[in-house]
């Protein structure tokens, strides 16, 4: 099941998404304006930001992983499960060698709002289960 969207992903019209259990909306759009741009992604009153560059980061990684990858979402302050897209977007590893998220106390949960719009963008496939959901990169036809 795609998630449902509406929106251009702008400030003015953002996206209306849902968490990938279904459980949550939430809307995001492109700051492209930030420095660095960003992603924002607003549950509730809260505003959490990625660093923009994550989506097309993430769908790099994700082709060369090649195969379905578990989300693992995390709060910040607990640790990420290994071998999940979260642990990916914390990791030294990773292209701008740790957090995408850009506020302290609120760069966790990276697993839980940015696949959702990689769906809604065409770029990823999203399992939709209560929990333990997956995610990759869309396959090519």
């Amino acid at each position: 099941m795609a998630s449902k969207n509406s929106g251009k992903g702008t400030p003015e019209q953002p996206w209306k998404l849902r968490t990938p259990s279904g459980q949550s909306e939430f809307t995001a759009y492109r700051d492209e304006a930030a420095t660095p741009p960003a992603l924002v992604v607003q549950v509730g009153k809260t505003e959490l930001r990625y660093q923009l560059r994550c989506l097309d980061d993430v769908v790099a990684m994700l082709d060369a992983h090649g195969d379905w990858m578990p989300l693992g979402s995390a709060d910040e302050q607990k640790p990420a499960a290994a071998g999940t897209v979260e642990a990916w977007a914390r990791a030294a590893s990773n292209p701008v060698k740790g957090f995408y998220g850009m506020k302290k106390g609120l760069r966790g949960r990276f697993a839980n709002y940015v696949p959702p719009v990689l769906e809604a963008l065409g770029r990823a496939e999203l399992e939709h289960n209560p929990k333990n959901n997956r995610m990759r990169a869309a396959t090519r036809r």
